[in-house]
């Protein structure tokens, strides 16, 4: 390019970097190893429940499940869990490890044998396999919370089983 004259525009069809966008996305969903069939399989023992929620806006939704491929017969199970105003969870346990993150609002946790601890959007907390999860709730009557919660268990697994 000579100094002084502008640089020629490209002028390459925008249908052809529309082509190149296409097969690249067609080979990543290829190439991704979870399907929603996967997925809702993996999570349907989680949702499983024999237990009303405190607030007709609780909800658990899936996010993501997946073979661990260095720990064999251990699956990570990813969720979102919503609580309404006053919302909760009746006591119940988890058949492996969970991490929950909060990400909006505060939940109200107690472990059997701890105290009640609140934690705010951004703190998070650890569940060891089979401990009594007693409270978990949002600590609000008059705002929503939600959080992530991330289970590393038994392949097929009953994630969640409600205490009587």
């Amino acid at each position: 390019m000579a100094f002084g004259r502008p640089a020629r525009p490209l002028r390459q069809p925008i249908w052809l970097s529309a082509m190149a966008g296409l097969a690249c996305a067609l080979a990543a969903a290829k190439a991704l190893p979870a399907t929603s069939a996967t997925i809702s399989g993996a999570l349907q023992p989680l949702c499983m429940t024999t237990a009303a929620a405190g607030s007709p806006l609780d909800k658990v939704e899936p996010i993501a499940s997946y073979p661990l491929p260095n720990v064999a017969g251990k699956r990570v199970t990813i969720v979102r869990v919503f609580y309404g105003p006053g919302g909760f969870s009746p006591p119940h346990r988890h058949s492996g490890s969970v991490t929950a993150y909060i990400t909006k609002g505060e939940i109200r946790s107690q472990l059997a044998g701890g105290p009640p601890e609140v934690f705010a959007a951004g703190q998070s907390f650890f569940e060891p396999p089979g401990s009594t999860h007693l409270v978990s709730a949002n600590a609000s009557t008059t705002e929503p919370a939600e959080l992530i919660a991330v289970f590393v268990a038994d392949e097929g697994a009953q994630l969640t089983t409600y205490l009587q």
